[in-house]
């Protein structure tokens, strides 16, 4: 079997690694192609170009790098076409992705498709779906309320689970270890401060969560902050909190960002995944997120619905506070997070929320990527 998979975000590097490794439990005798990062790298993946080249989002960031985009969007679809692989499976990335699809699928009407993550056309741009559906066959949820979605546009879809679900966690001991490493101690307030994994987002969310935990230090002088981020920017994570008041502990490696997550008492976060592996953690988090003028003015504009945060949509709660587009601000977040800590009924509402959610993602059953591969061999019919 040969499939040709391509992620473009450290997000579907993950999805694409755990595919990739149980496909090959399923499917001894596979070849993969296609783009992704470390983690696919490290399943046996060579990527056709660096995936980070496409870690771009909303308007005002992508149109700069238009063109190149566009000539990736080409190439990629002509080596899919050259290789002629049993299925064309895409993951997340649906501005590339899609565009990608659509050029093969025009080149070779009967190449089967697969795309991992369903867009969030219950969010916004519900006609997404019906388009999607001219080049995608057969879809890969990860929310539990996502299938019939993606069935009533045409396509096949299964959910699979959330990747968080079966994700590692630190133990205890790994936990105080931590603390006792970067002279942390056991009944001082630890925060997590996670600005995003795109440079976009670090660079406009970054300095207003620094100034937010400092307004938080001031009610809480003991507050220790620490900020989990990825390779990709992690440069510019160190050259930016270098110049904060009184610097935190950034960790990049996997192990650390574990200890670091079971460590933290609380957590300042932009939306996203992220906020689903702070509740496998079962850390009280604030949400907070902005985009350029432009992104955010069409986006709230399309918002079908009064939240963002997963950990609220699952759980079919308002557990986590969320401070988006103009809201995003110090002043406010710094309160929300200070409630937080002397609130015990707000953190155990969200801790509710957050087991809840687990729940329902899929938390004690297969792996998601064991159940991801079976769902792509029912629907090629292996």
């Amino acid at each position: 079997m040969k499939l040709f998979l391509i992620a473009g975000e450290a997000s579907g590097d993950k999805l694409g690694a755990a595919l990739m490794a149980a496909m090959r439990e399923l499917v001894p005798d596979l070849e993969v192609l296609g783009i992704g990062g470390a983690e696919m790298a490290a399943e046996g993946l060579e990527s056709r170009f660096p995936m980070e080249e496409l870690s771009v989002m909303g308007l005002a960031e992508v149109l700069p790098k238009y063109r190149a985009l566009k000539r990736r969007i080409a190439e990629t679809a002509e080596a899919v076409i050259a290789a002629r692989p049993d299925a064309l499976i895409t993951i997340d990335s649906p501005d590339f992705c899609l565009r990608v699809a659509r050029l093969v699928k025009a080149a070779r009407p009967d190449q089967k498709t697969v795309h991992y993550v369903a867009p969030s056309v219950w969010a916004w741009r519900p006609g997404r779906a019906a388009k999607m559906a001219e080049v995608i066959d057969h879809v890969l949820a990860l929310l539990p309320f996502e299938p019939p979605y993606m069935t009533a546009a045409g396509m096949s879809c299964e959910f699979v689970g959330h990747p968080v679900v079966a994700e590692p966690r630190a133990t205890e001991a790994e936990a105080a270890a931590f603390r006792e490493t970067f002279m942390i101690g056991p009944d001082q307030p630890l925060a997590l401060c996670l600005p995003g994994s795109r440079v976009g987002e670090v660079k406009r969310l970054g300095p207003r969560f620094d100034e937010a935990l400092m307004r938080l230090r001031d009610r809480e002088p003991g507050l220790r902050v620490v900020v989990p981020t990825v390779q990709g920017v992690a440069k510019l994570v160190r050259d930016m909190t270098a110049r904060w008041p009184v610097a935190p502990i950034v960790v990049v490696e996997p192990e650390d960002k574990r200890a670091a997550f079971a460590a933290a008492d609380l957590a300042l976060a932009a939306s996203g995944t992220v906020s689903l592996e702070l509740a496998a953690n079962r850390t009280p988090m604030v949400i907070g997120y902005d985009a350029s003028f432009l992104s955010w003015h069409i986006m709230s504009r399309m918002l079908r619905i009064d939240t963002v945060t997963l950990v609220n949509l699952v759980s079919e709660t308002r557990a986590v506070p969320e401070f988006l587009g103009p809201a995003c601000r110090p002043g406010p977040m710094a309160a929300a997070l200070l409630e937080l800590i002397e609130s015990p009924q707000r953190r155990a509402a969200q801790i509710a929320a957050m087991d809840v959610t687990m729940a329902r993602l899929g938390a004690g059953g297969e792996a998601p990527g064991k159940r991801a591969a079976r769902s792509v061999l029912r629907f090629l019919g292996r």
